[in-house]
This record gives structure tokens, C-alpha cells and sequence, in this order.
């Protein structure tokens, strides 16, 4: 990624306004999906070389969820964030002046698309989402692209208003309470995501699973896979548009380099194995925009 800014150059129109001053603070919001400290953890030596190299004190935030980190966005009290496809969907909805996507998560075997799973434990029985009928089902949280608004429109194509053909619907809060709940019996089946590469058994190569795996939550040879979702595509690092141009064009070179330079760090970044992060545009999320638009205006 070493000819990214190059490469940004040519692609952006974006002016830096007359008015911006220099930055003497800079803020991480971090979307749910595993509890606050392993966020935090996952997350330090990334915070660390933003840190280092902007030379201003860098914070991360952790909100319980995922509308905490659109609301920090949307009001100019977060500077940048990983966030689902839905999520930024909700921002550009909202004021599409922002925040600009700049990058987003490249897998193994190059692709920018992850899955949305179905899963129940082993010695549920349950090996279908037909199978799942008359149980407590689980989704992540409304705001989430893989753990709601994909499976959830999905599955209404599949079987119907899913109140009537589950027993319970419930929202868990994040993707990592929604594989404990599973595991613990708490309900019989929910969604998470993973890029659906790798193994079953490691959680795949990254993803909600592989992380849940890798911090000893679950035993995967302990759950099952029971549906999937078509390919959904990943979601974007976004950086607040108003932000000095110098500081934007730091942020996301030392992210694009991350694979690069510190490979360890780029795990806890990318949630598990990946081959790097690449440039993306909003075009890429013109689907995901337009169902979030058809979702909100049907409530």
C-alpha cells in the first residue's frame, strides 16, 4: 500500500477547508462486537502508532453499542472508526458531509466480502434454519449489517415474518454475546459474522467466531453452521471529513501499511487473518445504503 496516498490523490476532490486548525487530540470509536477491554486490547498498538504519528494524544472509545460510535461520528466527537456496512449507511443517510470512507478489509484470498453464519450448538439438532422453527433465535443489534439487517431481510424472504416463525426474537448486543449466548444455551440459535475462509473449527480466518475462538469463549467444534448469508460487502474505515487533510492522509497510509509494518497489530485490527486494507469508495456501499433507506422508511 505504499503508493495509497498517490493513489487517494487522484481519486479525491476534497478540499481542506480555509478554517481547519491543527488537531490536539485525536478520537477512535471501536463498534461492539466483543466486550469493551478486548476492544481496547485488540486495539492499543494501533492506537499507540496513530499516537506516534500524528504526535497528538490519541483516545479509544468503546460504546456499548453500535449507535454510540454513529452519534460520536455524526456529532464531530469521533475522528475515525471501523464500522459496518448498515452503520455507515446510517451516517451518509443522516449527513452525508460526515465522514468519507477510506478503506476497508482485504482477505486472504483478495476479496472484500464477508457472510453473515447461522449457527446453533452441536447436540442442539438444529442443522437448518427450517430446523430452527419454534426456537429462540438471537440477532446482534439493529444497527448491525451482518447480525441484522442482511439475515434479517434475508430470512423474512426465506420463512416469513420471523416473530411468527421463531418462538422468541431477541437482540443479544453484539455479535461475541450472541455466540456465548448459543453456546450457553441461553437461546438456540442466532447470526454472526466471519469471511467464511479458513476452517469451521478456528471460527474461519476472521471474524466474529475467529475472535470469540481465539479469547477461549467458545469451542467451535461445540456449534454448527445452519444458514448463510450471500456476500455482504465489508465494511469501511471512515475518517471525519472535516479532519485536516495532513492528518487524514497519516491515518490512513499508516493503516494501509498496517500488514506491512506491524502484522500482530493488523490482527487485532482486522479481527483475525487478512491480506491487507485496501482502498473503497462509497460506491461500494450504494445496496447496503439503499436497504438501510427501505428499512427505516417501512417503520
Amino acid at each position: 500500500m505504499k503508493t495509497l496516498l498517490t493513489t487517494l490523490a487522484l481519486t479525491t476532490s476534497l478540499a481542506l477547508p480555509a478554517s481547519a486548525q491543527e488537531i490536539t487530540g485525536f478520537n477512535i470509536g471501536i463498534i461492539g462486537g466483543e466486550n469493551a477491554q478486548d476492544r481496547l486490547n485488540s486495539n492499543e498498538c494501533y492506537r499507540a502508532a496513530i499516537e506516534n504519528a500524528l504526535g497528538v494524544p490519541v483516545k479509544v472509545f468503546t460504546p456499548a453499542d453500535y449507535d454510540g460510535v454513529i452519534q460520536g461520528l455524526l456529532g464531530g466527537t469521533l475522528d475515525m472508526a471501523w464500522l459496518g456496512a448498515s452503520g455507515y449507511a446510517k451516517i451518509h443517510l443522516t449527513d452525508e458531509n460526515a465522514v468519507e470512507v477510506v478503506l476497508t478489509k482485504q482477505n486472504m484470498d483478495g476479496s472484500t466480502g464477508y457472510y453473515s453464519f447461522g449457527f446453533a450448538r452441536k447436540d442442539s439438532g438444529i442443522t437448518s434454519l427450517e430446523e430452527a422453527k419454534g426456537k429462540k433465535f438471537a440477532f446482534a443489534e439493529p444497527n448491525s449489517t451482518s447480525g441484522y439487517l442482511v439475515p434479517g431481510a434475508e430470512m423474512v424472504e426465506s420463512v416469513g415474518p420471523l416473530d411468527q416463525f421463531f418462538s422468541e426474537v431477541k437482540f443479544s448486543g453484539g455479535h461475541e454475546q450472541s455466540i456465548v449466548a448459543v453456546a450457553n444455551g441461553d437461546v438456540d440459535a442466532a447470526v454472526a459474522w466471519a469471511d467464511g475462509l479458513g476452517n469451521w473449527e478456528d471460527g474461519y480466518n476472521s471474524g466474529a467466531f475467529r475472535k470469540a475462538a481465539d479469547a477461549g469463549l467458545v469451542d467451535m467444534n461445540d456449534l454448527v453452521e445452519i444458514w448463510k448469508s450471500k456476500l455482504i460487502p465489508e465494511g469501511p474505515m471512515v475518517v471525519r471529513q472535516a479532519l485536516p487533510q495532513e492528518v487524514k492522509d497519516k491515518v490512513i497510509q499508516l493503516t494501509a501499511d498496517l500488514h506491512e509494518t506491524d502484522k500482530a497489530c493488523a490482527y487485532g485490527v482486522a479481527a483475525g487473518e487478512a491480506m491487507d486494507f485496501v482502498p473503497v469508495t462509497h460506491d461500494a456501499y450504494l445496496g447496503v445504503v439503499a436497504a438501510r433507506k427501505l428499512q427505516e422508511t417501512s417503520q
